[in-house]
């Protein structure tokens, strides 16, 4: 995607929030599928969040909740995905990835509890395995988050809330020397609505120093995050009508977790007369002690079925792309390469029985090291004023090295891909351009999968190793349009091929097999700007999800796998000191086994801002969450369990609550 110029100070200043989001996500000539965008900051401002993740729910089609403790990563949906914590959706923050590979939860574990919206300056994203520059994790799409260079003004906030939820903010980006230096410090408390309290402690910080803008300079850019949580999993559904437990009740008051992340990185652009450089380079060091019981008593209580998962891990990688501006003949052509390289080391990552969180025994426990470098090369030609084409090619190289406490899963792997690109982009004829997209993508899996032998539990049962990459395929027809003055509108039908997998299990420390999968649908994403002061937008999805190998007996429907979602939004500024916005969420209903024969609740969520200016620089806003207190569910599982009563396990539907009704009340001032 072609860098789309920043919404300057002064037009911010001239134009009303709702006129200048309306400018930044235009990407009219810009886009090459009708599935990409981009979110502004003027459009996060405005929305009421309740956790830092959903900052991914302004992507249209895409679902954040949770299942467990706050600090954990979010559970995602995305075109008839459940993305679990992240696997095939990509996510960026700085250029840094977020997503972690060979994760002791989950493979592609997408954590953004680190993300402090505020600083976000735009989410510029994309749908489909359509862009060569894109790599693991994004065959349903990705996102690349950054923050601010320049803030127009410091900016220190306060939010207080029920349940004990306590959020101060302190950020700005003065001018020092010939840049700006950015800070950003944030301190969280919340217990929930749990009977046993969440204690979510939260400490949050960056630091970044940058020069020029993001086509033209460089930036060096410090993290740090650090969480400690008390955990209410999901909980079946047989103790709440019993009346075991209430539906905010825990059924282990152990669980929860700890984790940390810290980061430095750096990136550079430079703009030449007829071309385009950047590069990026970072490093991490994160960690995770993460206690769970999904299934209570099956080995029975005590000692219990809880487990930890940890890891501590290292990483770094570094990528660079150069874009040449050009004309063959009579024709203008972008002609781009790049590449892309990982390195992650994990000494150790664990998986252990443990009863009130202390260690009862170890599962397995692993050294992993993973590699990977990425190359890329793209061509788009200008064949004439309304038709244009982009046409790339991807190569990708993996290797992992396991060294794990049972010999036989020890070992060395190794696998390789290219995969094609192509888009077809017509127009504009009156603001409408039509796009025609293929390509071919892939994720990886957990190395550990890669080199398991025998199962873990008895240590001699013999289990299929997993390969380490896994193909996909995608076609899309999209429309983008502004044919109404102030209506942006875009279209697109799409459709997504995995191939057959095995997967890796972290909670069992082991592989499962999965079957071959299409998935279909169509996404209508609007925005209307009916006047200076008010906005609309409506972001509406419908897929079809299913495994290709029809099974009879078995079924065919995918658990988890989405169908309808919509998130509708109203925006007011403007008007004075007033301002506000309302926010509708449908999350439909999901086959939780594969004959269909269980499924989810739907659920419909609606969320109110109302705020007051106080002058130019002070602001009070008024957030309410859940604002009909609906008695829904964040997340439904279907699965074996065994309550402490129980002589043995009973399938059951396992459920974590959407929030009650909450408030929130945020004083912020600019300075």
């Amino acid at each position: 995607m072609v860098a789309m110029s920043a919404v300057t100070a002064h037009e911010s200043t001239e134009l009303s929030t709702v006129e200048v989001r309306a400018k930044a996500e235009n990407l009219e000539g810009i886009a090459a599928s009708g599935s990409e965008g981009v979110v502004s900051s003027q459009r996060l401002a405005a929305v009421p969040i309740l956790r830092p993740g959903e900052a991914l729910e302004m992507v249209p089609g895409l679902i954040v909740t949770q299942h467990a403790g706050d600090g954990k990563a979010n559970q995602y949906f995305l075109r008839g995905f459940n993305l679990d914590h992240g696997t095939d959706f990509a996510t960026y923050l700085g250029g840094v990835p977020v997503n972690m590979p060979t994760h002791a939860h989950g493979q592609g574990y997408t954590d953004l509890n680190f993300l402090i919206p505020e600083l976000v300056d735009r989410i510029a994203f994309r749908k489909g395995p359509y862009f060569a520059e894109e790599g693991d994790f994004s065959s349903a799409g990705a996102a690349h988050i950054d923050y601010f260079r320049q803030m127009e003004a410091g900016l220190a906030q306060l939010t207080l809330g029920g349940n004990g939820y306590t959020r101060a903010l302190l950020a700005d980006s003065p001018r020092v020397a010939d840049g700006h230096l950015l800070y950003g410090l944030e301190l969280f408390h919340n217990d929930g609505p749990w009977q046993v309290e969440e204690h979510y402690k939260k400490f949050n910080g960056v630091l970044r120093y940058s020069r020029g803008t993001r086509d033209d300079g460089w930036s060096v850019s410090g993290m740090a995050y650090h969480g400690k949580w008390t955990s209410t999993d999901q909980i079946a559904q047989r103790a709440i009508d019993s009346g075991l437990v209430d539906r905010f009740g825990s059924l282990d008051p152990t669980t929860g977790g700890e984790t940390h992340r810290y980061s430095l990185s750096g990136d550079w652009a430079r703009r030449w007369a007829n071309s385009q450089s950047k590069a990026n380079v970072w490093v991490l060091e994160s960690g995770l002690d993460l206690w769970s019981n999904f299934t209570y008593c099956t080995t029975g209580c005590p000692p219990g079925d809880q487990f930890k998962q940890a890891e501590r891990r290292l990483a770094g990688g570094m990528a660079a792309s150069h874009a040449m501006f050009d004309r063959w003949g009579s024709f203008d052509v972008i002609n781009s390469f790049g590449f892309q390289t990982r390195a992650d080391r994990l000494h150790p990552v664990g998986l252990y029985a443990t009863s009130e969180r202390q260690t009862v025994s170890t599962v397995r426990e692993d050294r992993v090291t993973q590699r990977s470098l990425g190359l890329w090369a793209q061509n788009e030609t200008r064949w004439t004023d309304w038709f244009r084409s982009v046409q790339g090619l991807r190569a990708d190289a993996y290797d992992f090295t396991v060294d794990s406490n049972i010999a036989a899963n020890s070992g060395k792997a190794d696998d390789h891909m290219v995969t094609p690109k192509l888009s077809l982009i017509f127009g504009p004829w009156r603001k409408t351009e039509l796009y025609l997209n293929y390509g071919h993508g892939f994720h990886s899996n957990d190395a550990r999968g890669a080199t398991t032998r025998v199962d873990p539990a008895d240590g001699v049962t013999p289990v299929q190793s997993v390969k380490p990459l896994v193909r996909t395929k995608g076609y899309e027809l999209g429309l983008r349009s502004e044919i109404v003055p102030g209506w942006q509108s875009t279209v697109a039908l799409w459709q997504l091929d995995s191939a057959s997998e095995l997967l890796f299990v972290g909670d069992a420390g082991t592989t499962e097999a999965s079957r071959p999968s299409r998935r279909y649908g169509v996404e209508w994403t609007n925005l209307y700007v009916l006047a200076d002061w008010l906005g609309i937008d409506a972001d509406l999805a419908w897929s079809h999800a299913r495994f290709r190998d029809h099974d009879p007996v078995a079924g065919d429907y995918i658990p988890g796998a989405v169908t309808t979602t919509a998130n509708i939004g109203l925006t007011i500024d403007h008007l004075g000191p007033w301002f506000g916005a309302v926010r509708l969420r449908y999350f439909g209903p999901r086959p939780l086994v594969e004959d269909i024969s269980v499924r989810s609740q739907s659920s419909a969520l609606a969320n109110l801002r109302v705020g007051y200016k106080f002058g130019q620089r002070t602001q009070l806003a008024l957030d309410v969450y859940n604002l009909f207190d609906r008695k829904v569910n964040d997340i439904e599982y279907w699965y074996d369990s065994q309550l402490a009563s129980e002589v043995a396990p009973q399938s059951d539907r396992h459920i974590h609550p959407t929030e009650p009704r909450t408030f929130r009340l945020t004083l912020s001032h600019k300075f």
